[in-house]
C-alpha cells in the first residue's frame, strides 16, 4: 500500500534509488510512497517514558516553586507509575505517590498494593498495614516528605481546578502539621501543565481508541432499528466497541428525542426509539487507560427539514472549529469561531457551557474551549470540538470530534461524522 502526495510541479516518471525505490514520480503528478506498516499499540509503557515525564515534569515543578507533588488520584498516580487497579472502585484506603524536584517518584501505599507497585518501574516502595483509620499513611507520608531536599518548602497537592483529593481531608490537615515548616499548595497548576501536552506514547494510544469507536459508530444503522429501547441500542454498540478493541466504556449514554435530545448527561433509559427520533450517543471509551470523547447522531426513519437545517448548521460549527485549531491560538478563539457559525441560525441557545475540552487519562481535561480561557493551544495537545444547539425547546443537537494538535495545525483522530444524519431504519 502507498500514500499519494500531490507535486503540481512533477510531470516526469523516476526512481529515486534502483536498489531501493522509496519515492516514484508518475506522470499524473503525484509521489507514491510506501506505506509503512502500522505498529500494532501495545499495553503498557517502558521505563524511558515515565523516566522522560519525570524530567519534563520535574523541569516545571521548579518553575512552581514546587519541591515535591503529594498525588492520591488515580489518573495522576497512573501518569507517573503506569499503576493501574480496579482495586481503585475502594475507597477505604489512600494511596500517595510524592514526586520529589530532583529524585525518582516514591510512593507510599497500602501493604495489599507492595506486590502489584513492584511490577512498576518504581523502586522506593513504602507502606503500612491499612486500614488504620488512627493514622492511614500519614506519619510515613511525612517522614517521606521532611527527608526531602527543601528548596522552596512548597508542597503541591491536588486542590485546584478539576483535581481532587482522594484522601479524607480532616488527615490532609494533619499532615499539614507534621511537615515542619513545609507549605501544603495547590499543585494544580504544574500538574495540568505536565499532563495537558501529551507524549507520542500517549497519543498512540489516543489514536488507537478513536480509530476503535469511530468504526463502531458506523456501524450503528446496521445494528439499531427502530422499536429497539435506548438500553438495547447501547448495549450493541457497547458490544462492538469491546469487539473493537476498548478495554472499557465508562461513559456511554444513548438518548433519543423526537427531532432532538433534551439533554446529553443521562440514559439510556427504556424508552423505545421510533420514527422522526433522533438518537444520540457519546462515549468516553479507553485503551490502556486513555479517553476517546466524542458523539454521534442518527436519525430515526425521517426527520423534519428543521431538525436537518440545525444538524448542518451545528456540523458547519464543528468544521470551523476544527479549522482554527492551530498551535499559538487561545481556545477561547475556537469557541468564538463555531458560536459565530450557529449565530447564523434562527435559535443559538446553548446550555452546555463550553464547545469542547481537553481529554486523555481523564474524560474531561482541561482546558475548555470557552469565552474566558486564555489557555494557548500547543502541539501535542489532544481537544474535543463541540458545539451544541437548542434549536427549538427541549432539542438539542450537539457535534464531536477530536483533535491532536501537531505543530502544523489539528490532525483530526477521528472519522468525521457525515454532514447528512446517517438513516436508522
Amino acid at each position: 500500500s502507498i500514500y499519494a502526495l500531490p507535486l503540481p510541479r512533477s510531470r516526469c516518471i523516476g526512481v529515486l534509488s534502483k536498489r531501493r525505490p522509496s519515492i516514484i514520480f508518475i506522470k499524473r503528478g503525484y509521489m507514491l510512497i510506501p506505506k509503512k506498516k502500522q505498529k500494532a499499540v501495545q499495553h503498557g509503557f517502558p521505563p524511558s517514558e515515565f523516566e522522560s515525564r519525570l524530567v519534563r515534569s520535574q523541569e516545571i515543578m521548579f518553575r512552581h516553586q514546587l519541591d515535591a507533588l503529594i498525588l492520591t488520584a488515580p489518573s495522576n498516580f497512573r501518569y507517573f507509575t503506569g499503576f493501574d487497579s480496579q482495586f481503585w472502585e475502594s475507597p477505604t484506603r489512600p494511596w500517595f505517590v510524592i514526586i520529589p524536584l530532583s529524585q525518582e517518584p516514591i510512593a507510599v501505599v497500602p501493604e495489599i498494593g507492595v506486590e502489584a507497585l513492584k511490577k512498576t518501574w518504581l523502586s522506593n516502595i513504602f507502606s503500612w498495614p491499612a486500614p488504620r483509620p488512627e493514622d492511614d499513611g500519614i506519619s510515613s507520608l511525612a517522614n517521606v516528605i521532611r527527608n526531602l531536599p527543601h528548596r522552596f518548602s512548597r508542597v503541591g497537592m491536588e486542590l485546584g481546578r478539576e483535581q481532587s483529593l482522594r484522601m479524607p481531608i480532616i488527615e490532609m490537615r494533619v499532615l499539614a502539621l507534621e511537615l515542619n515548616g513545609n507549605e501544603i499548595v495547590n499543585g494544580a497548576d504544574a500538574l495540568w501543565e505536565i499532563r495537558m501536552i501529551k507524549t507520542v506514547e500517549e497519543v498512540s494510544r489516543i489514536r488507537h481508541i478513536c480509530k476503535v469507536v469511530s468504526e463502531a459508530y458506523a456501524l450503528v444503522p446496521k445494528l439499531v432499528k427502530a422499536g429497539d429501547t435506548e438500553r438495547e441500542a447501547r448495549r450493541k454498540l457497547a458490544i462492538e466497541i469491546l469487539r473493537g478493541g476498548a478495554d472499557s466504556i465508562p461513559f456511554l449514554p444513548a438518548i433519543s428525542g423526537q427531532g432532538g435530545v433534551p439533554q446529553i448527561v443521562c440514559g439510556p433509559s427504556d424508552r423505545e426509539i421510533s420514527n422522526g427520533d433522533i438518537l444520540f450517543f457519546d462515549t468516553g471509551s479507553t485503551f490502556d487507560g486513555y479517553f476517546c470523547d466524542f458523539d454521534r447522531n442518527y436519525a430515526v426513519g425521517s426527520v423534519s427539514d428543521e431538525v436537518r437545517r440545525a444538524h448542518e448548521l451545528v456540523w458547519k460549527a464543528t468544521d470551523a472549529g476544527i479549522k482554527a485549531a492551530f498551535p499559538g491560538v487561545a481556545v477561547h478563539e475556537l469557541h468564538k469561531k463555531m458560536a459565530a457559525v450557529l449565530e447564523n441560525g434562527s435559535n443559538t441557545k446553548n446550555n452546555v457551557g463550553r464547545f469542547g475540552h481537553g481529554f486523555g487519562l481523564q474524560l474531561t481535561e482541561p482546558p475548555s474551549n470557552m469565552p474566558g480561557d486564555e489557555t494557548i493551544i500547543a502541539p501535542n495537545m489532544v481537544l474535543t470540538i463541540e458545539p451544541s444547539l437548542e434549536y427549538a425547546p427541549g432539542k438539542m443537537i450537539v457535534h464531536e470530534e477530536d483533535l491532536l494538535i501537531t505543530p502544523d495545525g489539528p490532525e483530526l483522530l477521528t472519522h468525521r461524522a457525515p454532514i447528512e444524519l446517517p438513516i436508522i431504519e
